[in-house]
């Protein structure tokens, strides 16, 4: 199979699998939702994403800038309705990263890669998670006709989370690992999905799902 058809076919799985649910439990990850391309110097994106799990369900929106070459960074904010200790809470989300890019895919590398830092807070009646994550992602972009273009990505997290939800209070270390796929249909519209995988966590104890949009502008 050749290498934007196998392409496509990898993210085709990972929308599949979003759609269907998956079978997720509650995950928590802060971060771009999107490969690991940077944004350009002076660019805008704004982003609208649906997370699901068996144990949550909610929606965020985010909003990056770049300021700098090589460097972006984001704001991301939500609301999401979580089944916790025999009850629903809905809880508010607000999180920062910033990112900054190590290699550019072009004529003489593959890959694109990033390194960066997310913090994040959860919080409801009763709930509180902050989570600290430093993270890092590789993808490579392959075009798809004249302005389209697919770029699987994986990253991986070291997250540090401090729960405060009802009896658990204790810190937990965890490897979040993000597997997905960033699809430009046309300029200034692309599909992102991935699934988040807690590696290590006892609190998030398996994985979530998330889809949606980012619009460059």
């Amino acid at each position: 199979m050749r290498a934007p058809a196998r392409a496509a076919a990898i993210a085709a799985a990972l929308l599949a699998a979003t759609a269907l649910g998956a079978a997720p439990a509650r995950a928590q990850v802060y971060g771009a939702f999107s490969s690991a391309e940077i944004l350009p110097l002076n660019g805008h994106q704004a982003g609208f994403y649906l997370t699901a799990s068996d144990h949550t369900l909610g929606g965020l929106a985010q909003l990056r800038m770049s300021f700098y070459p090589g460097i972006d960074f984001g704001f991301q904010g939500g609301l999401a309705r979580v089944s916790f200790a025999g009850g629903d809470k809905t809880t508010l989300r607000l999180g920062t990263d910033v990112r900054v890019g190590l290699t550019h895919a072009g004529e003489g590398y593959p890959l694109d890669i990033s390194v960066g830092g997310g913090l994040g807070v959860e919080s409801s009646d009763g709930y509180h998670v902050l989570t600290l994550m430093p993270s890092a992602v590789v993808s490579r972009p392959f075009a798809m006709g004249e302005n389209g273009s697919i770029a699987p990505y994986a990253g991986l997290g070291l997250s540090f989370a401090n729960v405060d939800a009802g009896p658990t209070q204790q810190t937990f270390v965890s490897l979040p690992l993000r597997l997905g796929a960033d699809l430009r249909i046309m300029p200034g519209l692309r599909l992102t999905a991935e699934m988040q995988i807690p590696i290590g966590d006892t609190f998030n104890d398996s994985f979530g799902v998330l889809t949606g949009v980012n619009l460059p502008f």
